[in-house]
């Protein structure tokens, strides 16, 4: 049931890597943001750590929620619906975000929305910048995914253009800030260091962008490969390593091909918006060469701010959100986590078993009421 007020109001989970995210929105409208990151965990492995990252999620689920609410001014009873990211990500990690939206969804008597983390990066940008443009053309390009998506309906149909073939661009941005010794994540430090240097000082290569290259696809391993042996060489013959240059330059062969390959994906299918979602979304140089690539192009570029492009629950509630207004099925309660989730799926639709008419409103009516109250004292009194 939406609000007169602006559309209806919906908690999103987000878990599918390290930082547990719960937003709450109103339609279109971001009433609250809140975020418990473990990254600082991961840091001293170089990487995030699945056990680790699931056992954070579990410590902090209920606070987190309990502070999405009291941000937004909301009580959980009011939510017209909980969505949760159902997959593609860390498979541990993501049970956790499920376990968590079936129970408050249960106790609380709300729809269930299991949506893809994909196409929730997408839709976060109707928080920033009103309505998705039917088709929407998007770029995602995070630790994880580098990935062109046509999408005529963020909730039914999104369709893969092309993607990584081997190191995802985030990957590629921790993987060089190791080798320089940047610490983790590398894409804001390696942005920071970039600022300074020369992005022209050493030319790396630019993958997939021979004539005979899948058009939309990518790919950074070549790319990560090349800026290693060059820091190598450099080291081995006891010459100093220009951090700056290093960073601005991979950075730029990084950004160059990801913005080229976006906007001609824009032409070729007669798009005139891009948006730019996911963490690596948050790089000042990226930003910069797309919002001149497009302008030169005659395409409106769409990127959420920084905050809203790194994993987080609002995206989840967007889409979420646009799932209730549409009308889309809700999931079923037997709804897993699918650590490989196609973004062919921007849900995971299902039939909740029927009410009995005592409880009409209640998406799990049975005997066992009991049940029922007990949760709710444990998590909302």
């Amino acid at each position: 049931m939406a609000d007169s007020r602006g559309g209806p109001l919906v908690l999103g989970i987000e878990t599918s890597c390290d930082e547990t995210g719960v937003g709450i929105v109103r339609g279109h409208t971001l009433l609250a943001d809140a975020v418990a990151s473990s990254v600082d965990e991961h840091a001293r492995f170089g990487g995030v750590v699945p056990e680790v990252a699931s056992r954070a999620h579990l410590e902090a689920m209920v606070p987190t929620i309990q502070r999405a609410l009291k941000d937004a001014g909301v009580a959980a009873s009011d939510l017209d619906g909980i969505a949760v990211t159902a997959g593609p990500g860390l498979a541990g990690a993501l049970l956790v975000g499920v376990s968590a939206a079936k129970a408050y969804a249960y106790a609380l008597g709300k729809p269930l929305y299991g949506v893809n983390h994909l196409a929730s990066h997408i839709c976060v940008d109707q928080l920033e910048h009103g309505a998705l443009p039917e088709p929407t053309m998007a770029l995602l390009v995070s630790g994880g995914h580098s990935s062109l998506l046509l999408a005529p309906d963020i909730t039914a149909d999104v369709r893969p253009l092309g993607a990584t073939i081997d190191d995802a661009a985030g990957e590629a941005f921790d993987k060089i800030a190791r080798v320089l010794h940047l610490g983790f994540p590398g894409g804001p430090v390696i942005d920071r260091y970039a600022r300074e240097g020369n992005p022209d000082a050493i030319r790396f290569p630019r993958g997939l962008t021979g004539p005979r290259d899948p058009v939309y696809d990518f790919s950074f391993s070549g790319l990560k490969t090349a800026v290693a042996r060059w820091i190598e060489a450099k080291r081995a013959a006891g010459e100093h390593v220009p951090v700056a240059d290093v960073a601005a330059s991979f950075q730029e062969a990084v950004v160059d091909v990801l913005t080229r390959k976006a906007v001609r994906a824009c032409k070729d299918h007669g798009v005139d918006h891009l948006m730019i979602g996911g963490g690596v979304a948050a790089n000042t140089r990226l930003r910069a060469m797309a919002q001149r690539r497009c302008e030169d192009a005659g395409i409106t570029l769409r990127v959420p701010r920084p905050k809203l492009c790194t994993d987080n629950g609002a995206m989840v509630a967007a889409l979420g959100a646009e799932m209730v207004a549409r009308g889309r099925a809700a999931s079923a309660w037997d709804l897993s986590a699918d650590s490989s989730l196609p973004v062919t799926d921007p849900h995971v639709p299902g039939e909740p078993p029927a009410a009995s008419p005592g409880h009409a409103h209640h998406p799990h009516a049975h005997g066992h009421d009991h049940v029922h109250e007990v949760s709710k004292d444990n998590l909302y009194s």
